[in-house]
């Protein structure tokens, strides 16, 4: 790592350290959902149906837990929420799931992962406190090379496919429009209230898109315990937790850098599928976790 010079100073030691912890547990939440994700499409549920659901159940309990306010203070506000739900839930479920039934995987996780690189750009020309300093950008490219050197996990062999890598990088659009106009709101209304007004216009277009696909829905199958178990992990952990703190977290070190952290996603994703399902870890994986982590801490570091 670079040596730090006086005119930089850590982050992390101005009261920002509980932060990037709770992006970490959030990174965390969403990389291990790729295996609960993975378990109920073994059981007979659809990628929409999985997203549709869980959507559903996550704003019910989000609107029992605080029902008092119900729209936002302006219709502007209200269009930029709908905007969050269908970009940050909807589009982005949708799209990453429907490029992994047109292209590898490998390809599929790079180019979502490419959201945060988005991030950077498009935050830096419209927001001047999320422009980034050599120094971060240098740990932001750090950290994307480590994530690619995760994804390939030693098998460094990538296969065109336009169609479903076309709508892979809409997925990553995707994400970066919702980490940006998520932003304008944070300091007008609670994360509770965000998150809760997401998941209701992100259910709504969700269940609409599931009833399109005109597939029965195996309700019969919760009875088996894996499968309860996984969908109460995506419901509670990854949707509700996640995306909470998460928007919690945009507000206290800014969306570019909190977003950085994304790009540890398929490492955790590897971990857990090495644990639970016995997928190898090669050399080239341990090289790139190392990459990971050395970029997230190089940039959070932010001239004075």
């Amino acid at each position: 790592m670079l040596p730090l010079s006086k005119n930089y100073t850590p982050r992390l030691l101005h009261g920002t350290a509980p932060w990037h912890l709770l992006a970490i547990v959030t990174i965390t939440f969403w990389g291990t959902s790729f295996v609960s994700t993975k378990v109920l499409l073994n059981h007979g549920f659809s990628a929409v149906q999985i997203f549709a659901l869980r959507f559903a159940v996550t704003y019910l309990i989000l609107l029992a837990v605080r029902h008092r306010q119900f729209r936002c203070e302006s219709w502007k506000h209200e269009l930029l929420l709908f905007i969050c739900g269908i970009t940050g839930c909807t589009l982005y479920f949708w799209t990453e799931n429907t490029a992994l039934t047109l292209s590898p995987t490998s390809n599929v996780s790079l180019i979502v992962c490419s959201s945060a690189l988005l991030t950077m750009i498009f935050g830096g020309i419209f927001y001047k406190s999320e422009r980034l300093g050599k120094r971060q950008i240098l740990g932001c490219l750090l950290t994307f090379t480590g994530m690619v050197l995760v994804v390939l996990n030693g098998k460094f062999v990538l296969k065109l496919s336009p169609v479903g890598d076309f709508i892979a990088f809409g997925g990553a659009i995707m994400w970066a429009v919702y980490s940006l106009v998520v932003r304008q709101l944070n300091d007008k209304y609670s994360a509770l209230f965000i998150t809760r007004k997401m998941f209701f216009y992100g259910s709504i277009t969700s269940l609409f898109i599931m009833l399109i696909e005109r597939r029965e829905i195996p309700w019969q199958n919760f009875a088996e315990p894996v499968v309860a178990l996984n969908f109460l992990c995506l419901t509670v952990f990854s949707s509700l937790f996640g995306y909470l703190i998460w928007n919690k977290v945009l507000k206290q070190i800014g969306t570019v850098l909190a977003t950085n952290y994304a790009y540890a996603i398929p490492l955790i994703t590897t971990v857990t599928a090495a644990i639970t399902l016995g997928e190898h870890i090669t050399a080239v994986a341990i090289a790139g976790a190392i990459a990971i982590v050395a970029g997230i801490v190089l940039a959070q570091f932010k001239r004075k």
